[in-house]
């Protein structure tokens, strides 16, 4: 009994200081093709933490990276990974391929993203 009773107050007091979250974490589609990103621009909405899922279909490795988002990961072919960004503040994001320069694109963060109205927002 001794045990469990710090053993209990630990679990609290862990529980206190990670509350629950309540609802989904938005969730979005972005693919990494030789021309660019698809889509080219992706709303997201402004002060939320997102999940990117980022797919490489090609037969090539390709890099997602981001200076403004302070994002650098690589994805071998055929590869999707899971990217967290956020909360953001409102603004323009660029997002590149470093093995392919001309594959750029641009996430913006604004106040109401439109869901289904912007090319690409998918909650799944």
């Amino acid at each position: 009994m001794k045990v469990l009773l710090p053993g209990l107050a630990l679990l609290l007091g862990l529980s206190a200081a990670f509350p629950a979250q309540t609802g989904e974490v938005p969730t979005y589609a972005l693919e990494i093709r030789t021309q660019g990103f698809h889509p080219a621009s992706l709303r997201v909405p402004a002060g939320t933490r997102i999940r990117l899922r980022i797919r490489n279909p090609r037969t090539r490795p390709a890099e997602f990276e981001s200076y403004a988002l302070n994002r650098e990961k690589i994805l071998p072919p055929g590869a999707t990974i899971t990217v967290w960004i956020g909360p953001l503040e409102p603004g323009e994001y660029p997002i590149f391929d470093d093995f392919n320069p001309p594959a750029r694109g641009l996430i913006i963060a604004t106040r109401k993203a439109l869901a289904g109205k912007t090319g690409g927002e998918n909650h799944s």
